[in-house]
């Protein structure tokens, strides 16, 4: 039991040091940023680390966020580009190397605007990586 406390207590404060210590990136792109996001749809595209996974940040970056955000239209509020790089918990592998979030105003928008253009986004994942993305849709709520 003590023993789960002392790893329990390290792993809460290793998180808070890595996130306190933590800068912007200047290569980290926002677009439209607003003030109150709340009530906004997030669509969060997550590109799993593994080994033998690439992922090529320049090619996301100029070319293929910005292709997808055209699709979207007046619906995109902003969109966000992270690169990963590293777990929570110390020594533990990268669950991520980098996610993609589009913040749009309407889920039904979203949809109707990525449906027929799927194929083409689907079709330019070979240009940047060999990984699945998964996608996570929320609500922003605070």
């Amino acid at each position: 039991m003590k023993f789960k406390l002392i790893l329990s207590f390290l792993l809460l404060t290793t998180c808070f040091a890595a996130f306190s210590q933590a800068k912007p990136s200047e290569k980290s792109k926002t677009h439209n940023m607003t003030a109150n996001e709340k009530g906004l749809i997030k669509v969060s595209i997550l590109y799993p680390y593994a080994e033998g996974k690439t992922f090529n940040m320049e090619y996301y970056e100029t070319k293929h966020m910005p292709m997808v955000a055209g699709f979207l239209g007046a619906n995109l509020v902003k969109y966000t580009i992270e690169k990963g790089l590293s777990a929570g918990a110390p020594d533990q592998p990268l669950p991520f190397m980098a996610i993609g979030t589009f913040y749009v105003k309407s889920l039904s928008e979203y949809r109707a605007a990525i449906a027929p253009n799927i194929d083409a986004i689907r079709a330019d994942f070979a240009n940047y990586t060999n990984a699945i993305p998964e996608i996570f849709v929320s609500e922003v709520v605070k």
